[in-house]
């Protein structure tokens, strides 16, 4: 191989990196795209036939990885935090006036205006100038490893430019989708009978999350970096504006649109010419950013939780325009939360076409005054969430018609229940409600509950949809063959869950009350009930006032079971679960209850027992065992490890206890 084709390859690739540099960071292109095609093209060629020169950061690289079948997650040495939102004026007035207050200046605060893209966050990281990783932001510590995806968009460098670079350097930015490419990707995608994404952002998102990078390279993004993360051995300018000058140098792309402005009046004045160029731009932003520019003056404001006291999201309204209800129906959540959802006539609001929208509860449409026919403010909230913001009264119809919450399910036809002095009404159906199913028998097999073992998340969607479990009572109906054709479910495992299922069914009454899901009724009161009760069959006829006879039951929890062991259909699971074989030892509650009134804490860990032991054992002497500590906790029992209950037990100068003073006391009270 000789020295002049290398010499060759590398100038090629010299050349084609200058190209994207001038064409995607400077926006000054020096050749056109057929140019550009043939050096890449007569580069690809040369590879080809000499593979051994071929290098990671080779423009040729951006595509050619495997799909994935799940992405790593990724650590973020540096978290990826969020910011805090600002919807006016005198939100950063009073922003500013903080920032004042914590540099004990009086002098006009330094800012970094830039547009707030609206897209996905992501970091790369380089090393010696070399794309290493990229990830999303996550929950901020941790985030989802699309090194290969990032790979695809030309617009961020494989191999950074210029000298010197740092060791590390860690960027964070902001993949967008233009609104011109976020057209054809949908005309592209209706031509084929595909789904159509409902706004760039989620383009963009939804394209980064694509498990096959030869997918993401032919969707239309690019990229705009924002800040720093990590850096070693290497240096910035001391300033975020001349920071970001220094990220471009180095190839990666920023806003033209940044600028410094000195003062918060100026921050404002930026806002507004920002507002009317928006909808002229390119591409989706949904409000400004400014950052306290010196970054000496970043590190002493800080952070608080997950967002920097420096910086600031000045969003834009949300636009607003006018439609017609033609209809409102009542969508049932998993929870059994009913949302009564306004059906539109059509109408275009920043960019997406609106049919639907929340009315959020009854007290909502009462408070808004809406009726059927009405026409209505419609607005996305935070440009998302379409919600009817109010009605104009002076447009209604005579033939409008109040809206009415439903006296039945409009999923299940059970009762719903709208308690008052609570917004939101809830179907009563949870153990049959189609609506609800997945969460009920999620809840039902959890280890609190029935334990079942084995019957996780995953297994309980892949049994509701293939029609195997349509209540809970079904899980005590499952074989073995209807099991070992669901999905990565071998005959081993399959019997495994049945010996799991059969096992759960040796439990007490106050884990099957608790496990039926019953609104508000927990572990606590489920034991209250099941002591106080101690029949299933005497707590169906118990009466709203003998509820509340039980300990920690008041109205509208008495209300809550009731309602449940009246509807005719919860009865019959319950029954069909008796008798496939669920059964509980009588409940006995001992006389012996020298612990009556007094309530325990229990933090750390303890050796001689779990802490559901030393609950058990101190509820059957008559205690309550509560998770927080107060002013009327009795003691406090400490075991290795113990946080701030413990701290908080010496501060209300509660009695504390360690282990083995506990388990003295044990033998002094059984």
């Amino acid at each position: 191989m000789s020295d002049k084709i290398k010499k060759n390859i590398e100038q090629l690739r010299e050349q084609l990196n200058e190209h994207n540099y001038l064409y995607y960071v400077m926006d000054s292109p020096t050749i056109s795209d057929a140019e550009y095609d043939a050096l890449f093209d007569k580069l690809k060629k040369l590879e080809a036939k000499h593979p051994a020169l071929v290098t990671p950061d080779s423009p040729t690289q951006r595509v050619g990885a495997k799909p994935l079948k799940s992405f790593a997650e990724v650590k973020h040495r540096v978290p990826m935090l969020s910011l805090e939102n600002a919807f006016d004026d005198e939100d950063i007035l009073a922003f500013d006036q903080r920032i004042h207050e914590r540099l004990h200046t009086e002098k006009a605060i330094e800012y970094c205006c830039e547009p707030k893209m609206d897209g996905l966050a992501i970091s790369i990281r380089y090393e010696d100038g070399h794309l290493m990783h990229a990830a999303t932001r996550g929950d901020g510590e941790t985030g989802e490893d699309v090194t290969d995806n990032i790979k695809t968009i030309k617009s961020v460098p494989l191999l950074l430019r210029g000298k010197p670079i740092p060791r590390v350097l860690e960027v964070r930015g902001e993949v967008y989708m233009s609104k011109k490419g976020f057209d054809e990707l949908n005309d592209e995608a209706l031509k084929k009978g595909q789904k159509i994404f409902a706004n760039p952002r989620n383009a963009a998102a939804g394209s980064i999350r694509q498990l096959d990078p030869n997918i993401v390279a032919a969707r239309p993004l690019t990229i705009f970096f924002y800040g720093v993360g990590e850096i070693e051995d290497g240096s910035l300018p001391d300033n975020h504006f001349a920071m970001l000058q220094r990220l471009k140098q180095w190839g990666l792309r920023i806003s033209p649109l940044i600028k410094v402005a000195k003062g918060v009046e100026e921050c404002l004045a930026f806002y507004q010419a920002i507002g009317k160029k928006r909808d002229k731009l390119p591409y989706e932003i949904d409000g400004v950013v400014y950052k306290v520019n010196q970054l000496s003056e970043q590190k002493k404001l800080g952070f608080v939780t997950r967002a920097p006291r420096w910086a600031v999201a000045h969003k834009f309204p949300a636009e607003e325009v006018n439609t017609v209800i033609e209809a409102v129906e009542f969508q049932v959540g998993r929870t059994g939360a009913l949302t009564p959802v306004a059906r539109l006539t059509p109408v275009h609001v920043r960019g997406v076409t609106v049919r639907n929208a929340t009315l959020h509860n009854m007290d909502e449409i009462k408070r808004k005054d809406i009726h059927v026919g009405d026409t209505v403010i419609v607005r996305r909230a935070g440009d998302v969430i379409p919600e009817v913001v109010g009605v104009i009264v002076a447009k209604r119809p005579k033939a409008a018609k109040r809206i009415v919450l439903p006296k039945h399910c409009p999923v299940c036809h059970s009762h719903i229940e709208h308690v008052e002095g609570e917004a939101v009404a809830r179907c009563t159906g949870g153990l049959i409600c189609a609506a609800q199913r997945k969460e009920s028998i999620k809840h039902f097999s959890s280890r609190r509950a029935m334990d079942v073992e084995g019957l996780g998340d995953k297994l309980v969607e892949q049994l509701v949809d293939a029609g195997l479990v349509s209540s809970i009572a079904d899980i005590y109906q499952l074989t073995l063959d209807e099991l070992i054709k669901l999905e990565r479910m071998g005959e081993k495992s399959a019997q495994n869950l049945l010996d799991q299922i059969e096992k759960s069914k040796k439990t007490t009454l106050e884990r099957f009350l608790y496990s039926l899901g019953i609104r508000e009724v927990g572990e606590a009161t489920a034991k209250q009930l099941a002591r106080h009760f101690k029949t299933p069959q005497a707590l169906e006829k118990a009466s709203i006032e003998s509820l509340q006879e039980v300990e920690d039951v008041g109205p509208v929890v008495a209300e809550h079971i009731a309602n449940f062991f009246s509807e005719p259909h919860n009865l019959r699971v319950i029954d069909k679960m008796v008798k496939a074989g669920v059964n509980w030892p009588s409940v006995k509650v001992s006389e012996h209850q020298p612990l009556a009134g007094k309530t325990f804490v229990l933090t750390g860990t303890l050796s001689h027992m779990t802490r559901d032991e030393a609950k058990e054992i101190l509820e059957k002497l008559g205690a309550k065992v509560s998770g927080s500590v107060s002013a009327k906790t009795s003691y406090v029992v400490v075991g290795e490890e113990a946080g701030s209950k413990l701290d908080k037990a010496k501060k209300l100068n509660v009695n504390i206890m360690n282990e083995a003073a506990f388990q003295r006391f044990l033998k002094q009270h059984s």
